[in-house]
């Protein structure tokens, strides 16, 4: 079987979608849905044992949890046992979207959604369909992104098809997510707004927001992720390919060139994303240039990622980002897509 898809590009089509979705997620089932950062699969967070059927589906660790969407303030608060002052002033300026708090849990989340964490990532997405299906549900919705574990964010329904469409009853096609990687994650617990995974909203945004004199950033993880995770992209490798990624910066040509032959691999064998130094002797026929703005850069990063994949590459160059805040958070995506097993 292949999962049932539906389409979203009219008023009719898009209330069809959001109605068929909301029957198969209040029967307690699991739905592949679109979202602004990432395609995700949906279940109904107050149910267990939905929930249960996204890790299972995913193969995904224990102690990752699921961030739970809503659809208003009065929802992100059911979902919280206190909700503190900062929470109201991020959610303020940047909900809808792609921002995820990270509050203390009320009991109505289950310890599966939180890997038996006291800590709860709430997010109130913008894209209309997951608005409108929470709605009708009248609950919130458990979404980590629909793919297997640690392999790549899908960020159109034909990614969501190739990984678990034989195992869903529906996908919604909801068209190219236009943020196109994974919420920022802030936890709000604390007096000091404290960023678990960098994502399009800065730390320089939030900081302007928070009127905090600093935000605390994880940074680079090069231990092992701890037992319980208050965030899901902590692991330290994630977001990966199936071909080796590295990130590159490379004088000329010829410098490109000895390192991809050190790696064993034919010009044939290799994809390469590029903003700025474009090779141009044609000695690479996958060159694929990625615009040199963050925001267009991250919402064409992981459909280029696939492109790769589907075209049978070896080996992913990518070149080296702009040290600058605005690239943080692609940064953090590639950096752990690179990382050894």
């Amino acid at each position: 079987m292949s999962a049932e898809v539906l389409p979203t590009h009219t008023p009719a089509l898009l209330a069809a979608a959001i109605d068929r979705a909301a029957t198969l997620l209040r029967a307690g089932q699991v739905v592949g849905v679109p979202t602004e950062t990432v395609y995700g699969l949906a279940a109904n967070a107050f149910d267990p044992e939905a929930v249960a059927k996204i890790y299972a589906l995913k193969g995904r660790p224990a102690h990752n949890p699921i961030i739970v969407h809503v659809a208003s303030a009065e929802m992100a608060r059911a979902c919280a046992a206190d909700w503190p002052d900062l929470a109201d002033t991020l959610g303020a300026a940047f909900w809808p979207g792609p921002l995820t708090l990270v509050v203390n849990k009320s009991g109505r989340i289950p310890d599966l959604v939180t890997s038996g964490g006291p800590t709860v990532g709430i997010r109130w997405p913008q894209h209309p369909f997951m608005q409108g299906v929470i709605r009708a549900c009248g609950f919130p919705l458990a979404a980590p992104s629909a793919n297997l574990a640690n392999r790549l964010s899908p960020t159109n329904a034909g990614h969501v098809l190739s990984q678990l469409g034989a195992q869903l009853p529906l996908v919604v096609d909801g068209g190219d997510c236009n943020v196109g990687i994974e919420s920022t994650v802030v936890d709000v617990t604390g007096a000091t707004p404290v960023i678990l995974r960098p994502g399009m909203i800065t730390e320089p945004a939030i900081r302007a927001v928070a009127a905090a004199a600093a935000v605390q950033a994880t940074g680079p993880r090069t231990s092992p992720a701890p037992k319980v995770l208050r965030s899901p992209g902590l692991l330290p490798r994630h977001y990966s390919p199936q071909a080796r990624l590295v990130v590159w910066k490379w004088r000329d040509e010829a410098e490109l060139a000895r390192r991809v032959a050190e790696l064993q691999v034919t010009p044939e064998q290799v994809c390469i994303l590029v903003h700025t130094q474009i090779p141009l002797s044609g000695r690479y026929p996958q060159v694929m240039l990625i615009p040199d703005d963050a925001e267009a850069f991250a919402r064409a990063l992981y459909a280029e990622l696939h492109r790769c994949d589907e075209m049978g590459a070896r080996l992913i160059v990518v070149e080296e980002l702009p040290d600058a805040p605005e690239w943080v958070g692609i940064a953090d995506r590639l950096r752990r897509a690179s990382a050894a097993e």
